[in-house]
């Protein structure tokens, strides 16, 4: 599961990149364009946080994994002795 969180943060942070370089260019000020500077600085800010909360959910999903697959191994060889 921590790879797919890392793979949607990832995601995430790419169309956060995106919006921030459209709100830089002179795309986001031509006439008839969809919203404007200050929707796309913000668009571009809220995705990412929403990337970086994603990627520290993976990494805290893969610590937990981790963790409990050594205590299954520590309980594996306690069982043996």
């Amino acid at each position: 599961m921590g790879r797919n969180l890392y793979i949607l943060a990832a995601t995430l942070f790419a169309l956060s990149l995106i919006s921030c370089i459209v709100a830089r260019t002179n795309i986001a000020q031509q006439p008839g364009s969809p919203g404007d500077v200050a929707l796309w600085q913000t668009t571009g800010l809220a995705l990412l946080v929403l990337a970086l909360i994603v990627a520290l959910a993976g990494i805290l999903s893969s610590l937990f994994e981790q963790a409990e697959r050594r205590a299954d191994e520590d309980r594996l060889k306690r069982r043996k002795r």
